[in-house]
């Protein structure tokens, strides 16, 4: 009998069929504890399918975009003091409170509609939770702290318990002002203890890092520089702070659906939306968990680094390389990712993880990640060897390409040493924005780790974008992703399916 076809009736009459033989009775107990474990396994994949059977809404989309007069396209922080807000946590399990700091102004009257981003037949959210008719007042913009910190001391606007019944996920909150046109996400990830087949690491330690809220504060800034600080003369960062609207010239430019919501919309949704459309057991965590909770990563049978990871604790590596070590397998859906080491401190009142600080680019990330992380990098992926089973069912013949998917930023050699099997997948030579070439080649890699596990690196950032086009998908400029690419969907499922499959005995 198949798992699939398992029911808690069909156990119930197996377990009435126990004869007094012992033999037959060991032999029924097996059998009995089989069906359960199918349909352990059925329920628990059931936790996603059904979450987004409920039903979804496009209400979850910020509506009103203008220009503020005195903001030109070239402007690098894109502030909205209409209503600005954040929360306490980067993520938060089930029964903790969460504390949610909002500032108006002028002082408003304003609404927050709290959303659980996924597929929820093709809307990405699902409505769940209101507050309306909130008293909004001008909370002050802090003063700078060391290394020019800025940690917003604010009163507490509300605060709730979260919900016994909240699946794991990225959940954002809207906030809309009354009499103004403001309106803004606030964003946190709820997590869970459960063993999953994927964790879903956001990487919202990056987020942090580009953030340059309140005006030219990200990573990227010192007094001296609006671009290209480094250690030590980089800012310290806070996450108690709002996400201002994104701004990195490029590739976002001038977004201002990201208001509040890091890069997580423009970079982690299309992959959250096409795992839950396609019915994957998937929960979610942040950097920080990565960081504090190493052997939370043993929960999963596939770990997700997605997007833009280029931020990493030393904690957060060793973590990684020990939850590799153990058999969970790594798939680095990202670009740039592993690149810069940082240390998280406590904020000014002590709660811990919550300012980050540029230690160096000092990791030898190639061995966790199998080739090397770079910054500014475009070109075409290009399959190198069609023969391995990541290309089954796409087609693909040596020397195929997927149209520029390769950026902003990418990984390429040196590879990584003394690992098992490691296969170039796809490589070739990046160029600069502005066409001109560069000696420089970007290399997808796969290896297979100790416990038969296996280390995927995609070397791009935009590997989500031909996953999926949600509801206010943010194609990056002079790209066309939004109608997706099948082979690239099949190549992850191919990835995804014999991560997942690898039996472990942790």
């Amino acid at each position: 009998m198949k798992p699939e076809n398992v029911t808690p009736s069909k156990i119930s009459v197996v377990r009435n069929s126990l004869r007094s033989h012992p033999m037959q009775r060991i032999a029924c107990i097996v059998f009995v504890t089989f069906l359960s474990t199918g349909l352990d396994a059925q329920n628990k994949s059931a936790i996603i399918m059904e979450e987004n059977a409920k039903q979804g809404t496009t209400d979850w989309i910020i509506t009103r975009v203008f220009r503020h007069p005195d903001e030109p396209y070239g402007q690098g922080w894109h502030r909205r003091k209409e209503i600005e807000g954040f929360v306490s946590h980067t993520s938060i399990k089930a029964g903790e409170t969460l504390k949610v700091y909002v500032s108006t102004e002028p002082a408003d009257k304003y609404s927050l509609d709290i959303f659980r981003m996924g597929y929820y037949a093709g809307r990405g959210g699902r409505l769940v939770k209101s507050f309306t008719a909130l008293k909004g007042k001008t909370q002050p913009t802090p003063e700078e702290g060391e290394r020019s910190v800025l940690e917003c001391e604010w009163e507490e606007s509300l605060s709730f318990k979260i919900p016994e019944d909240w699946v794991s996920g990225v959940y954002l909150g809207k906030l809309s002002t009354q009499k103004t046109d403001g309106q803004a996400y606030i964003i946190f990830i709820v997590r869970d203890d459960r063993k999953a087949d994927i964790l879903f690491q956001c990487s919202d330690m990056t987020w942090l890092s580009y953030n340059r809220w309140t005006q030219w504060h990200s990573f990227y800034d010192s007094k001296t520089s609006q671009w290209a600080a480094r250690a030590p003369d980089n800012y310290n960062v806070s996450f108690d702070r709002p996400y201002a609207i994104y701004w990195n010239l490029y590739p976002a430019g001038f977004e201002p659906l990201t208001n509040g919501s890091g890069e997580f919309l423009m970079t982690e949704l299309p992959l959250a939306f096409w795992l839950e459309k396609e019915g994957y057991d998937v929960t979610y965590i942040s950097n920080v968990d990565t960081h504090a909770d190493g052997p939370g990563l043993l929960r999963g049978k596939a770990w997700l680094s997605v997007g833009h990871d280029e931020y990493w604790t030393q904690e957060m590596y060793d973590n990684v390389v020990k939850a590799r070590d153990a058999g969970v397998s790594l798939a680095f859906l990202s670009g740039n990712a592993v690149s810069g080491r940082v240390k998280l401190l406590p904020s000014k009142d002590g709660r811990p993880n919550r300012i980050m600080s540029m230690v160096d680019r000092g990791f030898d990330e190639e061995n966790l990640m199998g080739s090397k992380s770079y910054g500014v990098g475009l070109a075409d992926w290009t399959c190198a060897t069609p023969d391995h089973w990541v290309f089954e069912g796409t087609g693909m013949k040596k020397g195929d390409r997927v149209r520029q998917l390769v950026g902003w930023e990418f990984h390429g050699p040196p590879l990584a040493q003394g690992v098992r099997n490691l296969v170039v997948l796809a490589e070739g030579f990046v160029t600069r924005y502005d066409g001109t070439s560069t000696n420089r080649k970007y290399a997808s890699t796969i290896y297979t780790a100790g416990k038969g596990n296996f280390v995927f690196n995609a070397a791009t950032c935009w590997w989500t974008k031909v996953l999926a086009a949600p509801p206010a998908y943010m194609n990056p400029p002079y790209t066309f992703f939004a109608e997706g690419d099948e082979r690239i969907r099949k190549i992850t499922k191919n990835l995804l399916d014999r991560m997942i499959a690898v039996k472990l005995d942790m």
